[in-house]
């Protein structure tokens, strides 16, 4: 059965974490669903704009095998805010879903507590206010079901990390073999 992952996107995504991260899954046949706060539109960081394919409302009480936030500001700020992102958040927790975050977006987590006695990272600088967590300065991390990413540079990293935990490792890497895509 084909692994099903969900993307939220929130106007100030990181537009090079949430495309590249989904290019990537979705190159390895998984099934994203790139969903968006707004239905009909969802705009970048750097005013690039993305139809997303649903709605998070339409998709919320579905189930996935991963949910993914892209960082950016306000991206991550703007998905903070929103009241579905924690429902989603929590159904992933609960049933043993993979949750992965990136560059901003890992904070989010951390505020859910939800980056307890895990080792992650994130973009320099959000880690500050992350007392007592164990933060490390690797380009993604993966303890337990949370998988983390760095930032932008990261990309890469981040979604070989994802593919691993979604059952794809060896298909990354003969992915990245043909895209020139080092270690």
């Amino acid at each position: 059965m084909k692994k099903r992952v969900l993307m939220i996107l929130a106007d100030g995504f990181e537009e090079i974490e949430a495309l590249g991260t989904a290019d990537i899954l979705r190159r390895l046949h998984l099934e994203v669903v790139l969903a968006g706060l707004n239905k009909d539109k969802v705009t970048g960081a750097h005013n690039i704009a993305v139809i997303p394919d649903t709605s998070l409302e339409a998709v919320a009480g579905e189930d996935f095998d991963a949910v993914i936030l892209p960082g950016g500001m306000p991206g991550a700020a703007n998905l903070d805010a929103d009241r579905m992102v924690d429902e989603v958040l929590q159904k992933a927790s609960a049933s043993g879903a993979v949750i992965a975050a990136i560059c901003a977006a890992p904070y989010l987590l951390a505020k859910r507590g939800l980056l307890n006695g895990k080792v992650f990272t994130m973009y320099p600088g959000f880690d500050s206010e992350l007392c007592g967590l164990r933060y490390t300065d690797e380009p993604a991390e993966v303890s337990g079901r949370i998988v983390t990413g760095k930032g932008p540079g990261a990309v890469f990293a981040f979604s070989r990390a994802l593919a691993g935990e979604l059952g794809a490792a060896s298909e990354c890497e003969e992915l990245y073999r043909g895209m020139f895509i080092e270690k």
